[in-house]
Formats: structure tokens, sequence, C-alpha cells
């Protein structure tokens, strides 16, 4: 059992609140993943600096020093980078000079920040009310696949701006992740989430669209599973065949939201005049900005 969150912003007057409203979002799923938690945030304008290229990095016993051209802003146990250049070319850089950091996450105006710890404390660490941006994606953890570690936290954000967060359980993932690896796939931990992100990442590079992605996913994998992917300018979500995992949405002219459980949208500005209403078994439902 996990808590997923999702926030998109329509309206460039709620940007300052975005921190804020994912905050008491996350922290409501508390009680269905203690033992981590992790957030991707896309469009701070000091995490993820407009028209620069951005990494996030964690498990470093030091902070990077990758010269004077990029910027270096810790945030608790992460470092967030970013520089004149694209996003893939600060990555190679970051993984030449510190081969065993974990890349968060990587893309333009995208930042991840992903810890063990109870919600609550790892967003008060991180100040995440205090972000800004027009989306937001978050998970809580409770870890039955694999180890409770930072690379086992989600958000999973295994292609450029792109981040899957998931609650349940693939059943057949050690068989995906030996055709992915035999394909030159790498892989950072034993997480089934893991598999299913690197699928739709490879989905995506290929060239089709995040609702084809996600139809090929719901083919190719068995288990029981609630999905969020995003990148900078879409937000899906979509359930496996009989919708055994919870998940509902909410959807005003100001914002789209969607979570494991009402309560984590009940504070949301407006949600009393919301639509609101529990997804489809293997339905893709997509937004774009």
């Amino acid at each position: 059992m996990c808590g997923i969150v999702g926030l998109h912003l329509r309206t460039a007057e709620l940007y300052p609140r975005l921190g804020e409203m994912l905050t008491e979002m996350l922290c409501e799923m508390s009680d269905r993943g203690a033992d981590s938690a992790g957030v991707a945030v896309y469009g701070d304008p000091v995490w993820s600096p407009p028209g620069r290229g951005c990494v996030s990095v964690t498990d470093l016993a030091v902070a990077p020093d990758l010269g004077p051209d990029v910027e270096v802003v810790q945030v608790d146990s992460t470092y967030l980078l970013s520089a004149d250049t694209p996003s893939e070319d600060l990555l190679e850089r970051v993984k030449a000079a510190y081969p065993s950091a974990l890349i968060a996450g990587f893309g333009a105006d995208l930042a991840v920040l992903k810890g063990v710890g109870h919600p609550r404390a790892l967003t008060d660490a991180w100040g995440l009310v205090k972000a800004q941006g027009w989306q937001g994606v978050g998970h809580t953890r409770m870890a039955t696949e694999s180890a409770v570690t930072p690379s086992g936290c989600h958000p999973y954000t295994v292609g450029p701006e792109q981040c899957l967060v998931h609650n349940g359980s693939f059943s057949n993932h050690a068989t995906i992740r030996r055709e992915l690896r035999r394909a030159g796939v790498q892989f950072d931990s034993e997480n089934d989430t893991e598999v299913g992100a690197r699928f739709v990442a490879q989905q995506l590079a290929a060239g089709r669209d995040v609702q084809t992605a996600l139809k090929a996913l719901c083919a190719t994998f068995d288990g029981f599973y609630t999905l969020l992917v995003s990148n900078r300018d879409s937000f899906a979500v979509v359930r496996d065949a009989i919708a055994c995992k919870p998940a509902v949405i909410a959807e005003t002219d100001e914002w789209v939201a969607m979570a494991s459980e009402y309560r984590a949208l009940s504070g949301l500005p407006g949600v009393e005049k919301a639509r609101i209403w529990e997804p489809e078994p293997e339905v893709v439902y997509a937004w774009t900005r």
C-alpha cells in the first residue's frame, strides 16, 4: 500500500501555492506509506531555473563540483544542479564525475526530491511548502518489492522531464527487466516500479505519446496498479484491468488533481465545485498544458 498525489495547475495565479497544496496532499497520504517519500516539482524558479538544463542528484557524500558554470542548490540530501546547457549534456557530466551518484531526475524545469523517512519530516526538511510551479507529483511508500533506500523511492524519473509514481505491484517485472536489460537498459534498483518507468521511457523515446505508451504498459504488465505519469507539459493516470488500487480524480477550471484517496484533495481551493470521479479500468486520462 502506497499513496500517490498529483496536481496540475491551469492558472498562473496558483503557481506560488503549488508547494503548499502539494505538501498538504502528500502528508494526508502518510498512513499509506511512512517509510519514504518523494516529489517532482515542475517550474520552481530556484530549484529548476527557467531556460537551463537541470539534474537532481542524491546519495552523494559531498556537494558536487562541476565548475563555475554549474549552479548547485542543496535541498536536504539532494543537490539540484543547473547550467546553460541541455539537461542531457549536464547529466553526462554528472555521471562522468560522480559515477556512483543516484540521479533522482533530469530535464528542463524539473526538480526531484526523495528520501527515507516519514513524509512530514521530509517535506519539512525540503521546505516543500514554499515551492512554486505549475505541476507536482508525490508518493508515500510502504516498501514491499525492494529495500527502503533512496534508489527505491518514487518518483522514478528515468527519461527527460518524465516522472512515474505507482501504487501496487507488477507481478511479471522480473521478466520485463531481463528483456529491457537485453535491450541495453540499465537499472538503479530492484524496485518493480522502476521497470514500469523504464518501459514507459523507452516507449516515449521511440516517439509514442503518453496514451499509447500507457496502453502498451497495460498490455505488457501483469498485476495491480494505479500509475501517474508526467512530464513538464502533461499529466496522465491509468489503472489496471480490474481497478484494484484506489484512485480519485478532481477537476476544475483552475486545476486537475489526482490522489489515492479523496481526503488528499479535500483541502484544494474550490474542490467543492470540482467534477470528481474514480478512473475507469485501463482508461488513460491525460491533460496537457
